[in-house]
Parts: structure tokens; C-alpha cells; sequence
């Protein structure tokens, strides 16, 4: 049986790839803030199958509930990190701005860097494999986005730490091995529910994606094949004239 850790299991992509593996006869551990949720995923499919831990990812107490996670499900072939909030902020709420920030980028660091460390310090239980790190970045982290600055800086920000902890898990040693998830727009409680966004995924084809894209050990990882072409288009783009398109608006 294999063992999955998921950070941010409440709801969105976090939820729809966690209860797939449980379907598939995984043993998960479910890791977020709203542990009502977490404890509905467990009532419906068993506590034998399933472990939750409520902790917010921005509090140094969240890697003490992490490692009590670890211990009831054992040490976890993958670790997904999904949690993350995000706003667009024109007017520039500097509240917001820093919210952003905490959630997606220190929240992150926290997680990874904790589990990364678990693993290191316990190679013993990966002798015979990798542990893998996936983490749910986004499309938006490819160019900065006047709509969302904070978002889209947060989400590069996660791509570049993620091929920094590659290179230092091979100059270590350490058996882990990491899948940067860039999806595009996802039918998630993170978008407005106001507004029309293109090229809307619904949140099972996410789901279905990133499970294949895991089990094919991606490293990047981006669908469907018109958000790949649209990020390529993207970096195509010279500096000068992306801060001038200024009808982007979503």
C-alpha cells in the first residue's frame, strides 16, 4: 500500500486528488485548517484508509502536526503540497499583499523544507526509492500579472525554490525528488465566482492530470496541451511590451 501526505485537503484539487487515491487503495494522511472537512473525508471513506491533522501552514506549530501525521501513516511515498490563497489585488491592499505572501510562500517553505528534512533524516526508510514532492504552483507564476501581484510573484517564487531544492536533494543525496503542478484556471473557491475566466478546467480533469502526470514522474508539469502553448507564447513575449498589455484581466 502506498502512503500520500496531502497539505490542503479541504477542498479544490487538494480534496478531488486525495480522494482519488484513497479510491485507489492508498493510505493518506489529509493536512489543512478546516479540520470539519478533513473529518468528512474520513467519516465517508474510513479511518483505517485515512489520517488528518488540522494546521495552518503559516504557524511554526504546523510541523509538529505534520510529524504527528507522518507517524500515524508511516513515511509517505508522496508529499503533495497544495495550500495557497490568492487575490487579484489592483488596488494594491498591502494586507492582502502580505497575506499572499505568508500563505503561499512561507507556508510553503515551512512544509517542503520540514518534509524534506524528515526524509533526510531518515534515509533508512527510502533505501529502496524516492520519496516524491509535488507541489501546486500555477501558470501565473510564468510572467509577473498586474491583476495579481502578489499571486503571480508567490507562484514564481514556489518554481524557482522548487529547482533550488532539486539541486541541493542531489548535491546531499537525499532520496526525494520533486513535480512542480502549473495549472492554468481551475474551478476552485480561489477564483471569483464574478467574473468569466478562459479555458476553465473543472476540478476532476485537474485532478485527473496531476495523478497522471505523478505517476509519469513528471518534473513540470502543465495541462491541458493549450496552457502549455499559451506558457511558451508567454515567455516568447519581450519585457517591454509585456508591461505594456495592459488589458490583461484576468
Amino acid at each position: 500500500m502506498k502512503t500520500a501526505i496531502i497539505v490542503g485537503a479541504t477542498s479544490g484539487i487538494g480534496r478531488e486528488v486525495a480522494i482519488n487515491l484513497i479510491l485507489e487503495g492508498w493510505n493518506v494522511g489529509l493536512a489543512g485548517r478546516r479540520e470539519d472537512r478533513l473529518n468528512l473525508i474520513r467519516d465517508e471513506y474510513g479511518h483505517d484508509k485515512v489520517h488528518v491533522a488540522a494546521l495552518d501552514v503559516t504557524s511554526p506549530e504546523a510541523e509538529g502536526a505534520l510529524d504527528a501525521l507522518i507517524a500515524e501513516t508511516g513515511a509517505p511515498d508522496l508529499f503533495l503540497h497544495v495550500a495557497g490563497i490568492g487575490n487579484q489585488n489592483k488596488a494594491l491592499d498591502v494586507e492582502k499583499e502580505i497575506s499572499i505572501i505568508r500563505t503561499n510562500c512561507e507556508g510553503m517553505v515551512r512544509m517542503v523544507d520540514h518534509f524534506v528534512n524528515y526524509v533526510r533524516n531518515n534515509r533508512e526508510l527510502y533505501s529502496d526509492r524516492y520519496a516524491r514532492v509535488a507541489v501546486v504552483t500555477s501558470l501565473a507564476g510564468t510572467r509577473g500579472m498586474g491583476t495579481a501581484p502578489a499571486y503571480s510573484s508567490s507562484k514564481s517564487m514556489q518554481s524557482t525554490y522548487l529547482t533550488a531544492l532539486s539541486q541541493l536533494v542531489r548535491m546531499e543525496g537525499i532520496p526525494v525528488r520533486f513535480t512542480d503542478i502549473r495549472p492554468g484556471f481551475v474551478d476552485t473557491e480561489i477564483l471569483s465566482s464574478s467574473k468569466k475566466y478562459p479555458m476553465m478546467m473543472s476540478v476532476k480533469e485537474a485532478a485527473d492530470h496531476i495523478l497522471k502526470g505523478l505517476a509519469k514522474q513528471k518534473r513540470v508539469l502543465i495541462f491541458d496541451g493549450r496552457y502549455r502553448l499559451l506558457a511558451a507564447l508567454w515567455r516568447l513575449v519581450p519585457l517591454w511590451l509585456w508591461e505594456r498589455m495592459v488589458r490583461i484581466t484576468n
